[in-house]
């Protein structure tokens, strides 16, 4: 039987017997769990995974105590970076964001389109949801890492992407997404619903984007991140064979 699993953001260098603090909401979830103090937790830190014991417990808060840490690592063999297209339609990001952590992306940058036409005010104000939303998928699907989700850039910024392999999906490339991966970090984007310009994609293509597709069919912008990192892992050996 799996342990109750936590995400908590705590900075501090973990070692046995270390005391750490979890949240208000947290608490509230050990509380309907009817668990006190001695009980089994998993704690998922930036660090990677612990094995701790429920310290203490009150109204609205709870100490954990780190016992070991857990060797076990469900992470990706390359690290995987989604830069992906935000919207107009914010809300499809609550919808695709599981799926991004559940498949494995390590980091997930939001990427302004000239067709993504979003409110800047308004996704300020939903990274937080967003952060809510990747901390508890993390927990969902037991990754070992809590992928890094940053402040929203110009596509321009995708031009000087510090990694060599990347990948740009447009409708009218001629390659396709498969197992010839290079073992090495990978980014990947995809555009807005109407897609990536022309302009766009030949200044994404100079910079040494590699244009793939995903198959005869054109994907909406909120199944393609997906379909991506499913190739990729099946690529990666990650999945198994149907």
């Amino acid at each position: 039987m799996s342990l109750p699993r936590f995400v908590v953001p705590w900075t501090e260098s973990p070692a046995e017997n270390a005391l750490v603090p979890l949240g208000p909401e947290q608490a509230r979830h050990l509380g309907v769990l009817r668990l006190g103090p001695g009980a089994a937790l998993e704690l998922l830190l930036p660090s990677g995974p612990w094995r701790a014991d429920l310290a203490e417990t009150g109204k609205g808060r709870a100490t954990a105590r780190l016992v070991a840490p857990l060797g076990e690592d469900r992470e990706p063999p390359i690290p995987l970076h989604a830069c992906l297209p935000l919207t107009a339609q914010l809300s499809l990001w609550d919808d695709w964001l599981p799926g991004v952590v559940e498949l494995g992306a390590t980091l997930i940058q939001p990427v302004l389109y000239a067709r993504s036409e979003p409110d800047i005010r308004r996704i300020e104000a939903r990274m937080e949801r967003w952060e809510r939303i990747v901390v508890g998928a993390c927990e969902q699907s037991h990754r070992t890492r809590i992928p890094e989700l940053r402040s929203p850039v110009p596509f321009r910024a995708l031009l000087e992407w510090p990694i060599p392999q990347r990948w740009v999906a447009y409708e009218l490339a001629t390659g396709q997404a498969n197992p010839a991966l290079k073992p090495e970090p990978l980014a990947f984007t995809h555009g807005p619903e109407g897609g990536i310009t022309e302009g766009e994609f030949e200044a994404l293509a100079a910079a040494g984007w590699q244009p793939v597709t995903l198959g005869r069919s054109i994907l909406r912008a909120a199944t393609c991140p997906s379909a991506l990192l499913g190739a990729v892992q099946y690529a990666l050996g990650s999945l198994p064979s149907p």
